[in-house]
C-alpha cells in the first residue's frame, strides 16, 4: 500500500529525516513513536507532501507521489485523511460545514455532502452537534470534528499527527476511544504518530521507533516491548511500568 525508500529532509543544518525506509500494508495500523524532534511528524507529512522531501521515493499503490503535479496531488490528497495536532477548524463555520467543506470545494452536491457529513459526525459521537461552532466545543470535541473531516472523504489512508498533543489530559481518552473504534471497525490503512504507549499496545499491528531522523527499531508491540533492542524502545517500555 505504502512504500517509503531512503526519504531525506533537512531544514538548513537540521536533519529531520536521514534515509527512512518504511513499508505499510493495506489495512495495517502502524504506530510511530520517538522523542520530540526525531522526525516522525515530518515523515507522515511527507506522505501527502504537506512537507516536501529533499529526496527519496514515496509510492502509494505503486503510484510515485513525488512525480505528481499540483492537480494530481490534490486528487491524491482526497484519498488521504490527515488529522493534525491543532484542530484547524474554521471558526465562522458550523461543525457540519467544517466537515463537508472540502467535499463542497471538490464539487460534490450540497445535499450529498451534508448527508456524508452527518454520517461521520455520528461515527465520532457528535450527532446533534452539527449546528454548533468550534468555540462552543471542548478540545476533545473539536478534535473529533477534525477526525470526522478527515473521514468524510472515505480515505484509503489515514495519517494521524499526535492527535491528542493539544488536549488537556482529561480529554485525551475521549479522542483515543474514537480512534480505537475506527481501527476496529474500518479497513483503512492507518499511520499514527503518538506518545500514548498503552493506546499503541491496544491498536497497533506494528510499532516503529524513530530517533534522530531514522527508524531504529520496529516490530509487533508485545514482542518489541518484551525485549526492546534500541534505547528509545527501552525508554518507552519504562512508561508501561511507572
Amino acid at each position: 500500500m505504502l512504500e517509503i525508500r531512503d526519504l531525506r529532509k533537512s531544514y538548513g543544518k537540521l536533519v529531520a529525516l536521514d534515509g527512512v525506509d518504511l513499508t505499510v500494508s493495506r489495512g495495517e495500523t502502524v504506530v510511530i513513536m520517538g522523542p520530540s524532534g526525531c522526525g516522525k511528524s515530518t515523515l507522515i507529512r511527507c506522505v501527502n507532501r504537506l512537507t516536501e522531501p529533499d529526496s527519496g521515493t514515496i509510492l502509494v499503490k505503486g503510484q510515485d507521489i513525488m512525480a505528481l503535479d499540483s492537480g494530481e496531488l490534490q486528487e491524491f490528497r482526497r484519498n488521504v485523511g490527515f488529522v493534525f495536532q491543532q484542530f484547524n477548524l474554521i471558526g465562522r463555520l458550523t461543525v457540519l460545514e467544517n466537515v463537508m467543506f472540502h467535499l463542497v470545494l471538490g464539487g460534490m452536491d450540497l445535499e450529498e455532502a451534508r448527508s456524508r457529513g452527518r454520517v461521520v459526525l455520528d461515527k465520532v459521537g457528535l450527532k446533534g452537534a452539527e449546528q454548533r461552532r468550534p468555540h462552543e466545543l471542548s478540545g476533545g470535541q473539536q478534535q473529533r470534528v477534525g477526525i470526522a473531516r478527515a473521514l468524510v472523504t472515505n480515505p484509503e489512508i489515514m495519517l494521524w499527527d499526535e492527535p491528542t498533543a493539544s488536549l488537556d489530559p482529561i480529554l485525551v481518552s475521549e479522542v483515543l476511544e474514537v480512534m480505537e473504534e475506527l481501527v476496529r471497525t474500518t479497513a483503512t490503512t492507518m499511520l499514527i504518530v503518538t506518545h500514548e504507549v498503552s493506546f499503541a499496545l491496544r491498536v497497533a499491528e506494528r510499532i516503529v521507533f524513530m530517533d534522530k531522523g531514522q527508524v531504529v527499531e520496529e516490530g509487533v508491540p508485545k514482542e518489541i516491548f518484551a525485549d526492546p533492542q534500541s534505547e528509545i524502545a527501552r525508554l518507552y517500555k519504562r512508561l508501561l511500568v511507572t
